[in-house]
Formats: structure tokens, C-alpha cells, sequence
């Protein structure tokens, strides 16, 4: 069983940056998970935001937010932190960690997914 705790969610102008922490129950060192961000606004489906293998390191991000947001990984501290910068109120949702076996071409599908966080708010206002 993996446990996932975000943080670091909160209200920040448009423009403005946040950084999202992914704790993860689980030694990274130990087993490699693929470990995602997905958003979900109001009324609107869960999306893949970006994900990563915390065994070799490869990314994976979704259009939107290519050369906005980063992914990384800490495997010393079992935690994944996506660094959001440029942030525009369309960046306003829940933000949730899930991890899986591995990441696969479909990374970015909700049902790829076996353990997920309790999410943590983002609100970028203009």
C-alpha cells in the first residue's frame, strides 16, 4: 500500500509560481513508481499534468503546461515536487499525486493510477 500526502497548494496572483510537494509512504530507492500530478477543476475531469519514474528519472508533461511546469523528484526524501510557474487562472484546480508500477504511454489517464493523495487547492486569481 502507498500512502501520498501533497502540499504547498494555496492562492497566488497570476503570473505568480508555487511548488507542490508529493510525499510518498514508500522508499523510491527501494521500488520505482511513476508518480503523476493531475488537476481537476470544478465540473471538469481529472487531468494528467505531469508525471515521472523515480527509478531513471524520465518525464512526461501534458501540452498545456510544457515549459511552465517541472517535475522532479527527491528518492532520499520518497518525495516528487512539480514546480508550476507562469500560473493563469486556468491553472486554478485540485491538484492530486497518484503513483503506479510504471508510466506508460497513457500516463496521463486517471485509470492508469492504483494509489492517489487527497489533493491540495490551487487558486490563481488575475
Amino acid at each position: 500500500q502507498v500512502q501520498l500526502v501533497e502540499s504547498g497548494g494555496g492562492s497566488v496572483q497570476a503570473g505568480g509560481s508555487l511548488r507542490l510537494s508529493c510525499a510518498a509512504s514508500v522508499y523510491f530507492f527501494r521500488s520505482n513508481y511513476c508518480v503523476a500530478w493531475f488537476h481537476q477543476a470544478p465540473g471538469k475531469e481529472r487531468e494528467g499534468v505531469a508525471a515521472i519514474y523515480t527509478g531513471g528519472g524520465s518525464t512526461y508533461y501534458a501540452d498545456s503546461v510544457k515549459g511552465r511546469f517541472t517535475i522532479s523528484r527527491d528518492n532520499a526524501k520518497n518525495t516528487v515536487y512539480l514546480q508550476m510557474s507562469s500560473l493563469s487562472p486556468e491553472d486554478t484546480a485540485m491538484y492530486y499525486c497518484a503513483a503506479t508500477a510504471f508510466c506508460s504511454r497513457s500516463w496521463y489517464r486517471r485509470i492508469e493510477y492504483n494509489y492517489w493523495g487527497q489533493g491540495t487547492q490551487v487558486t490563481v486569481s488575475s
